[in-house]
């Protein structure tokens, strides 16, 4: 007998019997598939991983769009849940090592919840970008562009939230040796990380499809999507550089004074802070007048750099006063002011050499939980109970003017620490109408990984309104920028240091500075619009399409 059974002969149907029997159905397409978690896990906890070491102190700035690919091929296709579970991954990752300067004064559970607050937001766009996924799955075109939209929105979003927001870690602030740089003169901040994260979505677009069996057109494609990506990472070379300055050439002297320790006790030592700064400017007067040093046309000392209140304190502003009409030029000072409230204002104040005192920038964005406690009667004894350093945060009340200050010949923008991640508050400083671009910062209480993540951000800032630009830190890192994002005479951590530039004048306004946020706002509402679209592909077929 054979193996197998013999076909059984059937009678054939009559016409009236087989035009009433329905036609077979269509076998049903398979459902498509996520990667594996096996693969997914890893994917992004490496996607936190590749955007960790974009940024300084590494500076692997081509990683960005590898961390952002990472991840938009680990949650596509999944869950609400297990996208924003992934995108926790990558974000805890990323910045518990980004963030760890904070744990240096005040503790791990103060740096753990701020890493653990940032996460979240890319826990948000994790969710968001699997809800996308039927969007993707139907243009698979679209998803360099949804990707890129996602970032901007999850930027502006973690840029504003809650408190006012923490920039810090934003895709731009990772690229400042890349070639993308130049987008910052054209769409700020914001246009840089959409560049950014559309070379992501390309790479995720390449990584996910199948190129088995390789055909002629598989391997066209595959040319065409790396020959894209090239080109998008090279594209802001192709940004016009800014116009030559027009203005008068001045001499900048930055006074890195340093401090006598490094972390919070250096508030315990303000004369000596005082004195540092006082001592490094005379001693720079010396060098001018023995013909070492080119005589500064102003001089820029940095935040924190006279903590006692020289309007206040005779002995404090007898010394900065020697200090100005020796060297003979007006002083930027760090200090802090009592306001008629009695509340404590971080400032910058100009003294001017024989007049003293003059004009002041108030910091206008105070770090919440560091310069003041928002909601303090709830936060106060919750920090209490977690960490006494919380009794250090002294309640310090915001400015109200953007910081365009006058020095000598030239208008100075003026932003205080943090504030340089801020996109609006250094554009309002240029459209005051500065000419220069000064960030006075003090590290004391941070590391050198701080200092060199906060300087790329000025150098982003000095090619997105097309200003020479300086840091001026207590204990480092200090410097100068060109327009073109170059740092230059840059000083050591934890040293004294005095470097001596000059610059050009400009009062040019750049495509960036033109726009304002008109590019994050355009792009944000393309991240709202990918939701809208993905929520009308989730729709349940219509009546009529089901009987069809």
């Amino acid at each position: 007998m054979p193996d197998t059974p013999e076909a059984v002969p059937t009678m054939a149907a009559s016409p009236a019997a087989a035009a009433a029997s329905p036609a077979p159905a269509p076998a049903a397409r398979p459902a498509p598939r996520p990667v594996p978690v096996r693969i997914a896990l890893p994917a992004a906890a490496g996607s936190g991983l590749a955007l960790l070491l974009a940024f300084p102190p590494y500076d692997q700035w081509w990683l960005a769009p590898v961390g952002v690919a990472l991840l938009a091929v680990s949650v596509h296709r999944r869950a609400l849940r297990a996208g924003a579970g992934l995108g926790a991954v990558a974000g805890l990752v990323c910045f518990v090592p980004l963030l760890s300067w904070t744990n240096i004064e005040v503790g791990s559970v103060p740096w753990l919840l701020l890493a653990t607050l940032q996460a979240g937001y890319l826990a948000l766009l994790g969710a968001a970008a699997a809800y996308a996924s039927p969007v993707v799955d139907r243009w698979r075109w679209s998803w360099p562009l949804l990707t890129a939209v996602a970032w901007v929105g999850q930027e502006a979003l973690r840029s504003r939230t809650p408190f006012g927001g923490f920039p810090w870690g934003r895709l731009a602030f990772s690229q400042a040796d890349s070639p993308l740089l130049g987008w910052a003169a054209v769409g700020g901040a914001p246009l840089v990380g959409f560049v950014v994260a559309l070379a992501g979505g390309l790479l995720a677009t390449a990584a996910w499809r199948s190129w088995r069996p390789v055909r002629p057109g598989a391997l066209a494609a595959a040319g065409g999507l790396l020959a894209a990506i090239g080109l998008v990472l090279l594209s802001g070379l192709a940004v016009p550089p800014p116009p030559a300055a027009t203005g008068p050439e001045v001499t900048v002297a930055v006074v890195q004074g340093n401090v006598p320790r490094l972390g919070l006790g250096f508030n315990s030592q303000r004369r000596a802070v005082l004195d540092n700064h006082v001592e490094a400017t005379l001693e720079l007067a010396r060098q001018v007048a023995a013909g070492q040093r080119p005589a500064p046309d102003l001089v820029i000392w940095p935040e924190n750099s006279s903590d006692i209140d020289p309007l206040a304190n005779p002995d404090a502003g007898e010394q900065i006063s020697r200090a100005a009409d020796t060297i003979g030029a007006p002083i930027l000072v760090g200090a802090i002011l009592r306001g008629p409230d009695d509340r404590p204002r971080n400032v910058g104040l100009v003294w001017q050499p024989g007049t003293g005192p003059g004009e002041v920038y108030a910091k206008q964005h105070p770090v919440p939980f560091a310069e003041y406690l928002p909601l303090e009667p709830v936060v106060r004894p919750i920090g209490q109970a977690i960490t006494g350093e919380i009794d250090r945060v002294a309640g310090f009340a915001p400015g109200e003017e953007p910081g365009v200050l006058a020095m000598g010949p030239v208008m100075v923008g003026d932003v205080i620490c943090f504030e340089v991640a801020y996109d609006d508050l250094v554009r309002d400083t240029v459209t005051g109408g500065a000419q220069l671009l000064v960030v006075q910062t003090n590290n004391a209480t941070f590391d050198e990984a701080e200092a060199r993540q906060q300087l790329a951000m000025v150098r982003v800032r000095a090619v997105e309104h097309g200003r020479e630009s300086l840091m001026a830190s207590t204990v480092g890192i200090s410097g100068f920028v060109g327009a073109d994002g170059r740092v230059y005479d840059a000083t050591g951590f934890f040293t004294r240091d005095i470097p001596v530039r000059t610059l050009s004048v400009a009062d040019h306004r750049t495509v960036a500075t033109a726009v304002g946020g008109w590019p994050e706002l355009v792009l944000a509402g393309g991240a709202v619009a990918m939701l809208v679209a993905a929520f009308l592909a989730r729709r349940p077929t219509s009546t009529i399409e089901r009987s069809q």
